[in-house]
């Protein structure tokens, strides 16, 4: 590793292999924290080449846990992290309404390193407990439609690198790796990073590696769609960079998505919006957010969708806009009654009540 590093003082860009290789030695504990942190402190200072961070992918994948889920089509949701932003768990809240839509959702995720409160802080704050067994996530993503993998779980190599990142207490490319290493290789992803340099570094990898996917990055420096501005969107459709009008949302402000100090908050947040108690601007980040999802999942474009869908409310008569919305109501009503465990359901149909009754003009 000593050589390696000389070398790559002097500039060198390593090919997939020897990236890979370099974080393999890492993840079997062959290397001291120092030359650890001079490995990682590299690419602090230079970036990372797409064909680098393939390698570290191949190596991490390799160095897991694997779980195999079967024939089941699956969906991750997460994103980089580091943004700083302090948002609510705007991805794990769109996971479990993705999850209502009929979605299967293997979502990956941790704790909080650059931010306080990460995905693992609040599923574990809601009582879930971490599993590591195949047979147990395979019967959840089947009954409940999503499943959740805390990454330590399944990836013990970290352990040598974890000490050195918490004392660095500075993004690494451990943030880039976390997302495009899900232990399930799941078929689709949604994803979402922090700098947009990184996203023609993740279309490089993922348009290799997944069948479809869609990359996110609000140009006010969001790893997921704010609505608070425009946000750059690669896929395995191309790039695009679309607004919150695109989609048939409107703006936000930063404080309107913001996650409280604790825990506890995001935790509040995240029952409050799937019991349909959330703010509308929450209520619409998330949706936006699963909307996308749920577009790469069934194979179709986010304009395209919108545009069909304003295209037959337009199509309608008084008269057909008053039965659709009577059999949403229904939908609700049986759903309230029952107390629905998947409340993203219950939340789903009510937004979609909402706004078919403001698009309709019907008053509500």
């Amino acid at each position: 590793m000593k050589i390696l590093l000389q070398e790559l003082f002097k500039g060198k860009k390593l090919n997939s292999e020897e990236a890979k290789l370099a974080l393999l030695s890492i993840g079997k504990g062959e290397l001291n924290n120092a030359l650890i942190a001079s490995f990682l402190t590299v690419f602090m200072m230079r970036g990372i080449e797409g064909q680098e961070l393939e390698g570290l992918r191949t190596a991490m994948l390799e160095l897991c846990n694997p779980i195999d889920l079967g024939d089941v089509s699956t969906i991750d949701m997460c994103g980089t992290g580091g943004d700083g932003k302090n948002t609510f768990n705007i991805s794990t809240t769109s996971s479990f309404v993705v999850a209502a839509s009929g979605v299967k959702v293997a979502k990956h995720g941790n704790y909080g390193v650059s931010s306080g409160v990460g995905s693992s802080n609040v599923i574990e704050y809601l009582g879930y407990n971490f599993k590591g067994e195949a047979a147990v996530l395979k019967s959840e993503i089947e009954n409940t439609g999503i499943t959740f993998f805390h990454a330590p779980l399944f990836h013990p190599a970290m352990r040598f690198v974890g000490p050195v990142r918490k004392e660095l207490g500075l993004k690494t490319f451990f943030n880039m790796i976390g997302p495009l290493v899900n232990p399930s290789k799941p078929n689709f992803q949604l994803t979402g990073v922090y700098d947009p340099s990184i996203l023609p570094l993740y279309d490089h990898v993922l348009k290799n590696n997944l069948e479809r996917y869609a990359i996110l990055h609000s140009t006010d420096v969001y790893d997921e769609i704010s609505l608070t501005s425009d946000f750059h969107m690669y896929s395995h459709n191309g790039i695009e960079k679309l607004s919150p009008a695109d989609i048939g949302l409107n703006s936000l402000k930063p404080k309107d998505i913001g996650g409280g100090d604790t825990v506890e908050d995001a935790a509040i947040i995240l029952q409050n919006i799937l019991s349909g108690k959330g703010t509308i601007a929450q209520s619409h980040v998330v949706a936006a957010n699963a909307g996308v999802a749920i577009s790469v999942a069934k194979n179709v474009k986010v304009k395209e969708v919108t545009k069909e869908e304003k295209s037959r409310v337009d199509s309608l008569t008084s008269y057909q806009k008053e039965i659709e919305l009577r059999k949403l109501d229904q939908q609700l009503s049986r759903l309230n009654t029952l107390r629905a465990i998947n409340t993203g359901e219950l939340y789903t149909f009510r937004g979609k009540f909402k706004m078919l009754s403001r698009d309709y003009g019907m008053g509500k």
